[in-house]
């Protein structure tokens, strides 16, 4: 489940941050075009006699860096962040049944009844439609389209988020971290990684915050498959139905957790990787480079999953009591706020529901039963 787009916060916004990433590399190699131009023109009065030509010059570090002429030039940004944009678009198309299927079985959708199986432990259980199951029969519902209900506004939604982050870094342009490894430096590279982080949640809180409500009209547009309602359809009209019913705020609920997941998340992750790799790894190994490379990958996914609760009360929220089937009795119960959606769910034992889809067993508490 940790590996689901939605389910893995380091998955969800890549496209976001490597937009961003572009763009501050693209103001760098600038800078380093423009000083190499500097250095091969050298003032009239410091220019080298022709019978004694000067040694050729060293690459600097500045050009190491970020040479001209790449793709993060200062004069290609703009094209970086729409490539970014566009990629950022085709995976997103391409996850949106994942979300989509993860979606209706986190407002608790299950229109197949579970089959038997057997445990590792050869015991008799009851399994619930895996992802591919649930997929097939969402393309014998509305064809092959159906599974991609909702798209347009996710697209729009992460393209916001991606645009939002890159225009950030310009107008706020991060320090330079440097990469610290030497335990003695401990305090001071701690330092940096709680400067880094809050820049980080910085960018990413602005960004949810901006991209939300279209976030809000793809959830309710795609969980309609529930009772086939219409009732959101384009991103205007969706709009105008949101902001009629609901006022402004109708526009951010669910964004207090979502906020939330995505704060515990950069936190925890920074701080894990940053102490594993300070206290773990060992200098003197061969491999050390290679191993704190990727520890803030591995402490992605497991932060990840501890912070699925936030990812599904919210989406929950995004969707209750918002006239549609999914968001009303019997499916759920109008909840006052997220704390009590968090109470009743974490009283059902349904905090984790929808993390995972590919083995999906039915709980204790539900309302199938082995015969």
């Amino acid at each position: 489940g940790a590996l689901d787009p939605e389910v893995a916060p380091w998955a969800r916004g890549g496209a976001a941050g490597m937009a961003g990433a572009g763009a501050g590399a693209g103001a760098r190699g600038g800078a380093a075009a423009g000083g190499e131009a500097r250095a091969r023109d050298p003032p009239p009065a410091h220019r080298a006699h022709p019978r004694h030509p000067r040694p050729a010059a060293q690459p600097s570090a500045r050009r190491m860096d970020g040479g001209s002429g790449g793709l993060g030039s200062g004069d290609n940004a703009p094209t970086t962040e729409a490539l970014f944009v566009a990629l950022g678009a085709g995976v997103t198309a391409l996850s949106h049944p994942l979300l989509y299927v993860k979606l209706l079985i986190q407002v608790g959708h299950e229109p197949m009844p579970p089959t038997l199986g057997t445990n590792v432990l050869g015991r008799k259980v009851l399994y619930l439609p895996s992802f591919f199951t649930y997929a097939k029969y969402i393309v014998q519902v509305d064809g092959k389209i159906g599974l991609f209900r909702g798209l347009s506004p996710r697209l729009m939604s992460n393209a916001l988020s991606t645009v939002t982050r890159g225009s950030m870094k310009k107008v706020f342009p991060p320090d330079e971290i440097e990469q610290v490894s030497n335990k003695d430096d401990m305090k001071t590279s701690l330092k940096k990684v709680v400067k880094e982080t809050s820049y980080e949640m910085m960018m990413q809180c602005v960004s949810r915050m901006l991209a939300h409500p279209l976030h809000v009209i793809s959830m309710r547009c795609m969980v309609q498959f529930v009772g086939r309602e219409a009732k959101y359809s384009g991103v205007l009209s969706s709009i105008g139905k949101i902001f009629k019913e609901e006022g402004l705020l109708g526009f951010f609920v669910g964004l207090i957790p979502h906020l939330l997941g995505d704060v515990v998340f950069l936190w925890g992750c920074n701080l894990l990787a940053h102490f594993i790799n300070a206290y773990l790894v060992d200098d003197s190994f061969s491999q050390a480079l290679a191993i704190r490379s990727y520890t803030k990958f591995v402490m992605g996914i497991a932060v990840s999953m501890l912070t699925y609760p936030f990812l599904l009360v919210g989406d929950l929220m995004a969707v209750n009591n918002c006239g549609l089937q999914a968001g009303l009795p019997p499916y759920s119960p109008v909840f006052k706020s997220w704390i009590h959606c968090w109470k009743y769910l974490s009283v059902q034992g349904q905090l984790f529901r929808g993390s995972s889809l590919l083995f999906r067993r039915v709980s204790s508490g539900s309302c199938f039963a082995l015969e």
